[in-house]
C-alpha cells in the first residue's frame, strides 16, 4: 500500500525575485523502502523533503497521507504529523546543547503525553539499538560527530513514525563513520519508509532500493516507480503490518508540552548561562529590593505614625458642645474672624488705605441643641464603626460638692469653674482658667488601661461610685497646687505613692446637706466651719484612692488624654447627678427666674442654663467627647456625624469641633507624599526592570533559534514554544524576586540598627511576608508581562530558518 502520495506539487519562494523551487513534482512512496533523492544543489531537494516532513508547506498540488488529503491541514495537524509520523535526522544533528542525549532522545515523547518511567525506557531502548547505550548522562558536546548523528537517529526513531526523513545524514561524518550510519538507516528501512536527500550517489546507489534524480524543481527519473497493477498486487500478497495509517493516526490526540517540561528546558537551559542568568535576576531584583526597602519603612513608619496618633488624638477628640459655636462663612477672606482680610486686597497692600475688618463678636454664631435622639445616634458609633471610636465620654456640668481631708483640716476640693464660696456658677468657657485637677474617666477601662500603667504596689484601677485615681506625668510628679486643694500643702518631706494608695481623702456631700435654705428662700452654701462636720457625717459618699495611673512609655511625646490630679469614675456622677436632681435647691432653682444662691437675677438665659447644670436640676449631658483610634478613624466618624446633619435646617444642627484637623493634615501631607514617593520609585522600578527583562529575554530567543526549530520539527506547537520562554522568564523573575526580597531583608537589619542607635527608634524597617511574597509573586508577573512580547517572535519563526540558525 503507498503510503504517502505527491501529486503535482509546486512551491515558490518570493525574495525579491520569484524562485520556483519545486514545479508539479508526483511521486508515491511504498509503506517500507530506501528512497535517496539525488541532483545539484537548488534542485529542490531539502525543499521536497521539509514539505513531506509538514516544516513547509506547498502552493499547488496535494500530499496524501494513507489516502487522506492534507490541503485542509492546520498547524495543530501538521503538528501532530510530525510528532507521531516523522523522523528528522539532519546534516548537523540539531541537538540541544543544555540537554543530556537520553533527555534529547525523550523530548520528542514529552510532547505526547507518555510518562516518565515509559518515556526514559524508550529514550534508552533507542539509544541502545544505535549502540550509545553507555553514554546515557554524556552532553552532546562530548561525543564524536558520529555518535551524536546516532542520537539524531535514536531521536527519530523512537515515537515510532512511520517516516524518517535523513537531510544529508553523512555530510558531515568522515567515510567509516558514514557507512555504520548508512547501515542504520538500512536497518531501518526494513520496516518504515526512509527517505534521504544526498550528494553522495556512491552511498546511495549501495544502500538504498529506490533512487530519485531531481533537477530545476522536476523529476528527472526514478529507478522504482509504484506502478498501479504492481500496488494492486503487491496489496494482495503482504498486507500491512500497521492497522492505522498515519493520516488516520493525526484524528487522534494532539501534541501539547507539559508547563513541567518546559520549565525543566528552560532552567536547564539558564543552568549553562549561570553568570548571566544571576546577573540578570540581580539587575531585575534592584527595583524589587527597592520597592521593598521602601514598604519596610513605610511599614514601621505607619506603625509608629498609628501609635502616635492614637495617643495624640486621645487628647484631641471631636468634641459637641452646647456652647455656641463660630461659623464662618464660605464666602468670606480666610481670615475674616482673626484679621487681615485687606478688604479683598490681598496681603501686603501699596495702597495708602486702612482697612477695618468685621468685629470677631459679630460673627455668626451657631448653638448646638442637643437632644435624646442625637445622643442617641452617637451611643451607636461603637457599633457602627467599631474600629475607629476608642472611646466616648459625656458631661453635664453639674457641680461637685467635694471635701478633702489630706491633713488635719478639712477643705473644699474645687471641682468646677465656679466663683469662690460657692457663687454663681460661669457659663462654660468663661470662668477662671486655673485648672480644677477633677474630671471623669471614659466608661471603657480597656482602652484607659490601653495607654495608662497603674503604678505602685496595690495600685487597682478604681470601679463604683466610691473610688478614685491619681493620675501622675511620666516623672510621677503631681502640680503643688493640687497638693494644696487636697490639704497637703503644709506636709513636708519625701512623698510615697503608697501613702495615698487605699487612702479615703474625699467626700462627695449631697446638695440637701451642703446648701442650707433660708427664711428668704435663698440657699446659702456651707462654710468653712461646717466642713469637718459634713466630712464626719453620714451623708455623701467618702471617695478612697484605689490606685495611681501613669502614661505608658511608649517611646512618644504623647501627654495622654487624663490631665494629672484626681479622676473619677461615671458611676460617681450618676450616683451626684440622681441625688442633686431631687434636692431642695434643685427644685427651687427650676420654679425660678433668680439665682438661688444669690438672689440675683439672671441677665441671659445662658447663665440659668449654667446655673440648672451645676445644680443638677438640668441633667442632660451638655457636651461629649469621641476619641477616634487613629486619622483615618475620625475621618470615618466625622462623616458619621456629618451624615446626621443631613436634610436639617440650619438651626437643628449639630456641629462639631476637630481639635486635631491641623495634626492631621500634617500628618496626612507626610502620608501622601511617601505614598507617591513610593508610587513612582515603583513605576520607575518596574518600567525599567520590564524594558530590560524583555531585552534579555529577546536575546535568549535569538540564542536558543535553533532549539525553536528542532522543537517544531519534532511536533511542538507555537503554544509550546511560547510556553518554553514564559516559563524562562517566570523562572528569572523567581530568582529576582526571591533574590531581592533576601537583600532586602539584610538592608533591613542593617537599616534598623542605625535607626536604633541614632534615633533610638527600634524596627522601624519591618517587611511583612504578605508583601514579601507579593513583590515575588510581582517580579514573576513583571517578568512574563516583559517576555510576551519575544515569546510571541519565537512563535513566528520559521521552523526551517531556524533549523538553519547557528
Amino acid at each position: 500500500m503507498s503510503k504517502l502520495k505527491l501529486t503535482d506539487i509546486r512551491k515558490s519562494y518570493h525574495s525579491g525575485e520569484v524562485v520556483h523551487a519545486l514545479k508539479g513534482v508526483s511521486l508515491e512512496f511504498r509503506e517500507s523502502e530506501f528512497v535517496s533523492i539525488l541532483g545539484p544543489s537548488g534542485c529542490g531537494k531539502t525543499t521536497l523533503l521539509n514539505i513531506v516532513g509538514g516544516l513547509d508547506r506547498y502552493d499547488e498540488g496535494d500530499l496524501m497521507l494513507g489516502g487522506k488529503s492534507t490541503k485542509h491541514f492546520k498547524d495543530k495537524d501538521w503538528d501532530a504529523y510530525r510528532n507521531r509520523s516523522i523522523g528528522f535526522v539532519f546534516q548537523n544533528y540539531n541537538l540541544i546543547g543544555h540537554q543530556t542525549i537520553l533527555q534529547n532522545v525523550e523530548i520528542a515523547m514529552t510532547l505526547s503525553g507518555i510518562s516518565v518511567n515509559e518515556r526514559r525506557a524508550k529514550a534508552k531502548s533507542a539509544l541502545q539499538s544505535v549502540g550509545l547505550g553507555d553514554k546515557l548522562n554524556k552532553r552532546p558536546n562530548q561525543l564524536s560527530g558520529g555518535q551524536m548523528q546516532r542520537v539524531a537517529i535514536a531521536r527519530a526513531i523512537v515515537t515510532d513514525p512511520d517516516i524518517i526523513l535523513a537531510d544529508e545524514p553523512t555530510g558531515a561524518l568522515d567515510s567509516q563513520t558514514s557507512l555504520q550510519v548508512m547501515e542504520i538507516l538500512k536497518d531501518i528501512s526494513k520496516t518504515k519508509l526512509v527517505i534521504m536527500v544526498t550528494h553522495n550517489a556512491d552511498l546511495a546507489e549501495e544502500y538504498s532500493s529506490r533512487i530519485i534524480h531531481l533537477r530545476d524543481g522536476e523529476v528527472l527519473s526514478d529507478s522504482r516507480p509504484i506502478l498501479q497493477d504492481a500496488q494492486e498486487a503487491e496489496h494482495a500478497e503482504r498486507p500491512s503490518s500497521k492497522p492505522q495509517s498515519a493520516g488516520a493516526r493525526l484524528d487522534v490526540g494532539k501534541t501539547s508540552m507539559s508547563p513541567a517540561t518546559a520549565a525543566a528546558l528552560s532552567f536547564r537551559n539558564l543552568l549553562t548561562k549561570k553568570g548571566r542568568t544571576l546577573i540578570t535576576a540581580f539587575a531585575g531584583s534592584i527595583g524589587i529590593i527597592g520597592v521593598a526597602l521602601v514598604l519596610a519603612l513605610s511599614n514601621g513608619l505607619s506603625n509608629y505614625i498609628g501609635n502616635l496618633q492614637a495617643e495624640t488624638l486621645s487628647g484631641l477628640p471631636l468634641t459637641v458642645s452646647e456652647n455656641a459655636q463660630q461659623v464662618q462663612a464660605p464666602s468670606g477672606p480666610p481670615d475674616a474672624l482673626t484679621g487681615g482680610s485687606g478688604g479683598g486686597a490681598g496681603e501686603f497692600p501699596t495702597g495708602d488705605v486702612l482697612n477695618v475688618t468685621e468685629d470677631p463678636a459679630e460673627a455668626e454664631q451657631h448653638v448646638n441643641v442637643l437632644t435624646p435622639a442625637y445622643f442617641d445616634y452617637v451611643d451607636k458609633l461603637p457599633v457602627e464603626l467599631p474600629d475607629a471610636v476608642n472611646a466616648i465620654s459625656y458631661a453635664n456640668g453639674i457641680e461637685m460638692n467635694v471635701l478633702a481631708k489630706g491633713g488635719d483640716d478639712v477643705v473644699k476640693f474645687g471641682t468646677s469653674e465656679t466663683a469662690a464660696g460657692g457663687g454663681a456658677a460661669l457659663p462654660p468657657g468663661m470662668g477662671s482658667a486655673a485648672p480644677s485637677y477633677w474630671s471623669e474617666l471614659p466608661g471603657d477601662e480597656d482602652y484607659v488601661r490601653s495607654m495608662y500603667d497603674l503604678i505602685g504596689e496595690g495600685s487597682r484601677y478604681p470601679s463604683g461610685a466610691g473610688e478614685v485615681a491619681i493620675v501622675v506625668n511620666s516623672y510621677n510628679e503631681v502640680d503643688k497646687a493640687f497638693l494644696d486643694k487636697l490639704g497637703l500643702n503644709g506636709a513636708d518631706g519625701e512623698r510615697k505613692l503608697t501613702d495615698f494608695i487605699g487612702r479615703p481623702l474625699l467626700k462627695a456631700v449631697p446638695n440637701d446637706a451642703y446648701y442650707a435654705e433660708s427664711a428668704g428662700g435663698l440657699f446659702a452654701p456651707a462654710g468653712a466651719d461646717r466642713y469637718a462636720d459634713l466630712y464626719s457625717g453620714s451623708e455623701g459618699t467618702t471617695l478612697t484612692v484605689a490606685g495611681i495611673l501613669r502614661l505608658k512609655d511608649t517611646g512618644s511625646s504623647s501627654s495622654g488624654f487624663l490631665t494629672p490630679g484626681l479622676v473619677y469614675t461615671p458611676e460617681l456622677t450618676q450616683a451626684v447627678t440622681d441625688d442633686a436632681s431631687g434636692s431642695a435647691i434643685a427644685a427651687a432653682q427650676r420654679s425660678s427666674d433668680r439665682d438661688v444662691v444669690s438672689g440675683a437675677p439672671f441677665a441671659e438665659e445662658t447663665l440659668k442654663e449654667a446655673r440648672l447644670q451645676a445644680l443638677g436640676a438640668k441633667t442632660e449631658p451638655t457636651s461629649l467627647n469621641i476619641y477616634p483610634t487613629d486619622f483615618a478613624g475620625k475621618e470615618e466618624v466625622k462623616a458619621y456625624l456629618d451624615a446626621y446633619n443631613e436634610g436639617k435646617p440650619e438651626a437643628e444642627r449639630i456641629l462639631y469641633t476637630d481639635l486635631s484637623d491641623v495634626i492631621g493634615s500634617v500628618v496626612q501631607t507626610m502620608i501622601d507624599t511617601v505614598s507617591y514617593v513610593l508610587t513612582g520609585f515603583a513605576a520607575i522600578s518596574l518600567v525599567v526592570s520590564t524594558i530590560m527583562i524583555g531585552i534579555i529575554t529577546y536575546v535568549s530567543v535569538l540564542e536558543r533559534t535553533k532549539e525553536i526549530g528542532i522543537l517544531r520539527s519534532i511536533g511542538a506547537r507555537k503554544k509550546d514554544i511560547s510556553r518554553l520562554f514564559n516559563a524562562e522568564t517566570l523562572i528569572v523573575g523567581f530568582t529576582a524576586g526571591a533574590l531581592g526580597i533576601g537583600i532586602a531583608y539584610l538592608l533591613t537589619l542593617a537599616i534598623n540598627a542605625v535607626l536604633n542607635n541614632v534615633l533610638d527608634l527600634r524596627n522601624l524597617a519591618e517587611l511583612s511576608p504578605i508583601q514579601a511574597l507579593i513583590l515575588v509573586l510581582g517580579s514573576m508577573l513583571l517578568t512574563l508581562v516583559a517576555g510576551l512580547i519575544p515569546a510571541r517572535a519565537a512563535t513566528q519563526k520559521d521552523p526551517v530558518t531556524a533549523l538553519r540558525s547557528e
